[in-house]
């Protein structure tokens, strides 16, 4: 595969080819993906919940993101890797450019933030410093408590004006991916033409510029309970390469996700 870059990505939305993305934790999954058709991968705070076996990402530290940022860094040397900044690490200017820093130089091409405007002085302090810089709206798994569990976000007219402000604040702080979790797909279609940077959708319709799945997810994995955006892709192929290939076949025909994986 050709090596993936941001700017690889922007083409690809003003192009409207879809993106595909997943999980990675390891370097034998990075090159599995990297062989069979992914574009990019996060190394998410989700190992706190899949790998660590914890009830929400909170325990997550930026040591631990590094040190699967390596592991999935030396899978592959194409994909584009994303790697989440933990809970309470970048509360401020100077600790944020502290930590994504150790994210960089661990493999990262970019680092993921989760939250609104609130974020503008320290992304922009980030990407001033050269830091690629992937922001998150909708269900933010960090806030659970705030939230009272992992509920869907921007139902009302209220919470999804403020973020598509927020959406368009971050694109302005210098943003240049946007994930969004567990939103209508309306809303998530409202962001995605309102910025001109690419959205990765996940549990946000398919009208995103690309999507993401937890890896244990695609193939069926993940402990007691595989969310409703999900499917399990390893039913239909019978193996892993093919169950990867599916997933990214179907992300950029728009067979997925479906009706069934979206919500209103």
């Amino acid at each position: 595969m050709a090596k993936i870059s941001v700017s690889t990505l922007l083409k690809k939305k003003q192009n409207g080819e879809k993106i595909t993305s997943l999980t990675a934790y390891d370097a034998s999954f990075a090159q599995l993906f990297a062989d069979n058709g992914v574009d990019a991968v996060l190394v998410g705070d989700s190992l706190g919940m899949v790998l660590q076996g914890g009830d929400d990402t909170l325990a997550v530290s930026i040591d631990d993101i590094a040190y699967h940022t390596k592991c999935v860094r030396a899978g592959s040397r194409d994909l584009f890797v994303i790697a989440d900044m933990p809970f309470m690490t970048y509360a401020n200017v100077t600790q944020s450019c502290e930590n994504a820093a150790k994210l960089m130089r661990a493999g990262a091409n970019m680092v993921k933030l989760e939250g609104g405007e609130w974020l503008y002085d320290s992304i922009r302090a980030l990407t001033q410093q050269g830091v690629p810089v992937c922001g998150h709206l909708g269900l933010t798994p960090q806030s659970v408590h705030v939230f009272g569990g992992f509920k869907i976000q921007g139902r009302d007219k209220e919470q999804a004006d403020k973020m598509i402000a927020d959406a368009k604040a971050l694109e302005a702080a210098g943003a240049q991916l946007l994930v969004l979790e567990c939103i209508p797909s309306v809303l998530a279609k409202a962001i995605t033409e309102a910025v001109s940077i690419p959205t990765i959708g996940i549990g946000a319709g398919k009208d995103t510029d690309g999507q993401i799945l937890v890896m244990h997810d695609l193939v069926g994995i993940s402990a007691g309970y595989i969310p409703k955006f999900s499917k399990n892709f390893l039913l239909d192929t019978g193996n892993m390469p093919d169950a990867v290939k599916k997933y990214c076949d179907d992300v950029k025909s728009g067979a997925f996700p479906g009706p069934e994986h979206e919500f209103n």
